[in-house]
């Protein structure tokens, strides 16, 4: 038996008046997740327990069976281990953003948590000169992808009350800032690496192209590396993962997924949908289960950015979820499920709580009585079954004829 799960994230949010009450994902064009949904099983499933934090990795270790109320980790020691960074039992791994901030009204504001989506390369030149200017035997910063990085404190402390760039934007980051007070070095090298950024050429090169300059760093996400179960052992099934980002790739390394990297997978609206989806048929002639995540409708609802969202949608339906529905027909025993690990609503500009829908089809998966209404909120709203413990929902994938 074949496995495949079609991650889109962020997909699910709140209906909009300009879409005369509709959300995106039913205003998009979807004809491939409203198949899956129409020959299998719709439903909601809550990736979020209560009192966990509302972010993709606590969401996706859902989606893979692990329960977050007993994995203690967080972002940053995840990335760690995508960027091949190896963390003593000691290290606090944070993640490091490249932002925009700007005086707005007289005070400091979170602009753009992204820095205008830098490019990975301008972004590693900064990143390295941080790196040279303020690293040492204790300290240490490595680059990643865009505006997503990494800092490594050795013998650091975790206890620190830090908020994700994109849950603030728009709003005065000092109130944010005084909760590092507690660890006062970092407020230190924020400021020591603005100094950094501030006349750099890259940054200089992106003002004159009337681009947002990456002028600050921001600290979130920190812990220690975790310890999980492999993902083999708790599943009987060999898997690889699929992703652009380093949260992803970093679970991946974690629970023991052969983590695929596919050329043109940016984690932004200009990704290589395509070269995922051959990417993921290619690898499950090898593996039991692959784990595809997409990355761009999430990135749009963080930006508030309504067509972007609904393109990023379809182009995931078309471009991802129909060329892998098409490429299964070689595997007779297959099932796909389809689904998102959290809303990122666009007026909300965050990732937030409620249950998000899945959809499963394929062997063994009996077929409704009745038409689904597509794969959207409102269609799985409308059906009985809610999965309250998200890591459970892995095992249902698995467990149907059985």
């Amino acid at each position: 038996m074949k496995y495949i799960i079609l991650v889109g994230d962020g997909m699910g949010d709140y209906p909009i008046a300009e879409l005369g009450g509709k959300t995106p994902l039913e205003a998009a064009r979807t004809p491939n997740m409203d198949w899956i949904a129409d020959h299998g099983e719709l439903g909601l499933v809550k990736t979020i327990p209560e009192g966990c934090e509302t972010g993709s990795d606590t969401a996706n270790l859902s989606l893979l069976g692990y329960d977050p109320r007993t994995v203690q980790t967080r972002r940053g020691p995840l990335e760690a281990a995508s960027l091949g960074v190896a963390l003593k039992p000691t290290d606090v791994a944070f993640r490091c953003n490249l932002v925009t901030l700007s005086r707005q009204e007289g005070a400091l504001t979170m602009d753009d948590y992204s820095a205008g989506h830098i490019s990975t390369d301008e972004a590693r030149r900064l990143i390295e000169d941080i790196d040279n200017g303020l690293g040492n035997k204790t300290l240490r910063f490595y680059p990643g992808v865009s505006y997503r990085h990494l800092m490594v404190w050795q013998d650091g402390s975790a206890d620190v009350n830090t908020t994700p760039p994109h849950d603030i934007t728009g709003e005065r980051v000092e109130p944010y800032l005084d909760r590092l007070a507690s660890q006062g070095i970092l407020l230190e090298l924020i400021d020591r690496a603005s100094s950094i950024l501030k006349d750099h050429p890259v940054n200089r090169t992106r003002m004159k192209k009337g681009l947002k300059p990456a002028n600050h760093i921001w600290f979130w996400g920190q812990g220690h590396a975790p310890q999980l179960e492999s993902f083999e052992k708790k599943t009987g099934l060999k898997g690889a993962m699929i992703s652009a980002v380093d949260l992803l790739m970093g679970i991946g390394v974690y629970v023991g997924l052969k983590v695929i990297r596919v050329p043109g997978a940016t984690g932004y609206f200009d990704t290589d949908y395509e070269a995922k989806a051959r990417y993921a048929l290619s690898a499950i002639k090898s593996v039991d289960l692959v784990y595809v995540h997409v990355e761009a409708p999430d990135e749009a609802g963080h930006a508030g950015l309504l067509d972007e969202k609904i393109a990023a949608i379809e182009a995931f339906d078309a471009r991802v979820v129909g060329k892998v529905l098409d490429g299964l027909k070689e595997f007779p025993e297959h099932r796909i499920m389809v689904t998102t690990d959290h809303y990122t609503p666009l007026s909300a500009r965050t990732h937030t709580t409620e249950p998000v829908p899945f959809a499963i089809c394929g062997k063994d998966v009996p077929l409704p009585s009745e038409g689904s209404g597509g794969f959207n909120e409102k269609g799985a709203e409308g059906q009985t079954l809610l999965i309250s413990d998200g890591y459970r929902l892995i095992e249902r994938l698995i467990r149907f004829g059985k």
